[in-house]
């Protein structure tokens, strides 16, 4: 299993457990249409043969925003790699891991980290970060209920059940798709697939949600609502408070 948040949202958020989200379900790849988006790589390949564990997106030419329990073990590095479909020899960059330090592992708040490299990652343009409560005000003018959101990651492809167990298949490639809103909570934003949509899974944690179309990057991928990665997604809002007071140490915010 992929890095996955280890324990459920508070039962304030949800009723029943949450389980840990990480890959894009019912998309397509993404190609080059969000290269700002890198995966975490392992330092020795999966059973499976692949190598991406956790996703993520370049913020500042020098920063990479993740998830808080994508760290493995007490590392203080990460290695990432912006490869659309990444193969052992693409090129990968290694930072500082330095996670949100109010992060409690208990109870999913403050899951923020940022890799800080020590030079610029060259070719790629990073993604927007919001302004101070741009969903709050989206919902208060009722243009949030009919927005759509692009999650983007590397995680795994629509999961299956086999033998009572749910079975992931991993590929090591950058994922899209469309995902509607359901709900926004003053750290959380709640996301749901409806009809067509997909949604993110195991090995998305730590990515990115854009509002519609564009490279705002408004929420960032955590956990959701079931095994097989089908309903609810749970991703923490950049847009808030406690969010941009972790940020704001590391880049410039609108």
């Amino acid at each position: 299993m992929r890095f996955a948040a280890p324990v459920a949202i508070s039962m304030l958020l949800i009723a029943g457990l949450a389980s840990p989200a990480s890959a894009i379900t019912n998309g397509s790849p993404d190609g080059n249409d969000h290269p700002s988006v890198g995966a975490l790589i392992a330092d020795q390949p999966y059973p499976d043969g692949t190598w991406s564990y956790c996703t993520g997106t370049l913020i500042s030419p020098t920063v990479f925003l993740t998830a808080a329990h994508c760290r493995k073990g007490k590392k203080g590095t990460a290695r990432v790699t912006f490869a659309s479909h990444y193969t052992r020899g693409d090129a990968v960059y290694t930072g500082r891991y330095l996670p949100d330090e109010r992060y409690d592992a208990d109870a999913d708040r403050y899951d923020m980290a940022v890799v800080v490299f020590d030079s610029p990652i060259p070719g790629i343009r990073p993604a927007h970060l919001p302004p101070a409560g741009l969903l709050a005000r989206m919902r208060a003018d009722g243009s949030l209920k009919d927005a759509t959101f692009t999650p983007v990651g590397y995680g795994s492809l629509n999961p299956s059940k086999a033998k009572r167990k749910m079975k992931f298949t991993y590929t090591d490639t950058r994922s899209r798709t469309s995902i509607s809103y359901e709900g926004l909570t003053h750290m959380w934003l709640k996301l749901r697939p409806e009809g067509d949509d997909g949604g993110t899974c195991y090995g998305d944690s730590g990515g990115p949600n854009f509002l519609g179309d564009t490279d705002l990057l408004v929420a960032t991928t955590i956990s959701g609502d079931d095994d097989a990665c089908k309903t609810t997604n749970f991703d923490y809002r950049l847009d808030s408070s406690p969010a941009r007071e972790f940020l704001a140490r590391f880049v410039a915010l609108p």
